[in-house]
């Protein structure tokens, strides 16, 4: 049976902000550090929250106008490491702390789409990257990270982690796991589906 984990580091980072505030706090009450980016962090930063950017984990400042910020070693190794000995003295060898908790929900895509004359480029701008890589790596990982997709989940991990002393349990990473492959398939079929309904413009 999959053991709880205790929820010590989360990287959170959302384009939806519904119930942000209330979940960061939470968190942050419970002990947890926050990592996040961008808009998250500044909203997280004005409203008393304490943030550690994710610049200064990667050492590396968000580029190409927040297009590159997450894609590193330094978060993504942080997330796929097993829970296992070799793995984790691997990760404190190259000075990598665990994240055990990815909260991201992605760029606006399908309603960007169904806007009136929207263009080709406003449409690429908003396909996320970053946020896909992170909830497929954490789902991939649920053995040891905890995935969140959308603000309804935030209520029942932080009940879990009030019942289980800071810990998510097996259970719930699994079917957070199984919800968050479902969400990114939904958004790439979203893409492809636009994208080849605009092939006859060329």
């Amino acid at each position: 049976m999959a053991k709880n984990i205790q929820i010590k580091r989360a990287l959170v980072s959302v384009y939806d902000k519904t119930g942000l505030l209330e979940f960061a706090r939470a968190l942050t009450d419970g002990g947890v550090e926050i990592l996040s980016t961008g808009g998250t962090a500044r909203e997280l930063q004005k409203n008393g929250i304490a943030v550690t950017p994710v610049s200064q984990v990667t050492g590396f400042p968000e580029i190409l106008g927040g297009r590159v910020k997450t894609l590193h070693p330094n978060i993504h190794g942080a997330i796929l490491a097993r829970d296992d000995a070799e793995q984790m003295a691997e990760l404190a060898s190259h000075g990598i702390i665990p994240i055990d908790m990815v909260a991201v929900n992605l760029y606006p895509f399908e309603k960007t789409i169904a806007k009136p004359n929207v263009t080709l480029d406003e449409a690429l701008e908003n396909i996320d990257i970053g946020g896909p890589c992170m909830i497929r790596a954490a789902a991939k990982n649920h053995p040891r990270v905890t995935v969140i997709t959308d603000p309804s989940q935030y209520q029942l991990v932080l009940t879990e982690m009030r019942t289980l002393a800071g810990c998510v349990s097996g259970k719930t990473r699994y079917q957070l796991a199984q919800q968050a492959f479902v969400r990114t398939s939904q958004y790439d079929n979203e893409i492809q589906a636009y994208l080849q309904n605009r092939k006859n413009n060329f």
